[in-house]
């Protein structure tokens, strides 16, 4: 097996890759994540994984180098992660009651093809109506402040979706099928 660095601090992400059995290392990369103007938003999230596996692989060494960046698209609007509480509590509000996307870009950089596959997972995702007094308990919880939309589907956040179309680990933060594939695909796993 090749050496694969994952270019994130997300535990979450960390727990898929291990649920997956893979061997790997953690290498944040830190990027202006600002988005460019007229950006599509599925552009956005790919230019990003590809930007933070390019940056992990300038930090260490490796083969393989994995960046992801997930977003939730509600009516056009990029939701990342809130500002604080009142920001939280708007996107809640903007997303009770109704289907949205969520959006994961994910990049594998081979350091030594020095090429890259970049993707992007789509999953719909439907939230029953939110009572004021749920989203008023589930930011108190401080879930919120590191999800994008504001909200964990694997933590407490969970009982908030009625149903979801697609891939429910993109909705974690990495669509762990297709980058196993991906990886596959590349040589980075032994078969």
């Amino acid at each position: 097996m090749k050496k694969i660095v994952l270019a994130s601090a997300s535990p979450r992400r960390s727990e898929l890759l291990e649920s997956a059995e893979i061997t790997f290392t953690v290498t944040p990369a830190d990027i202006d994540e600002t988005p460019l103007p007229d950006e599509d938003p599925v552009d956005h999230v790919m230019r990003l994984a590809e930007g933070k596996a390019r940056a992990a692989a300038s930090l260490v060494e490796g083969r393989f180098f994995v960046g992801a960046d997930t977003i939730v698209l509600c009516d056009g609007e990029i939701m990342g992660k809130p500002k604080d509480a009142a920001d939280a509590e708007r996107m809640l509000k903007k997303l009770s009651g109704i289907a949205h996307e969520v959006v994961t870009g994910f990049a594998i950089y081979d350091r030594e093809r020095d090429g890259a596959v970049v993707e992007a997972a789509r999953t719909k995702v439907f939230f029953k109506a939110l009572r004021d007094e749920e989203i008023d308990s589930y930011i108190a919880t401080g879930c919120p402040f590191d999800k994008a939309g504001a909200y964990a589907i694997q933590g407490g956040a969970a009982h908030m979706v009625q149903r979801i179309e697609g891939s429910y680990t993109n909705v974690v933060g990495l669509p762990l099928c297709e980058v196993v594939e991906a990886l596959r695909r590349m040589g980075a796993l032994q078969e």
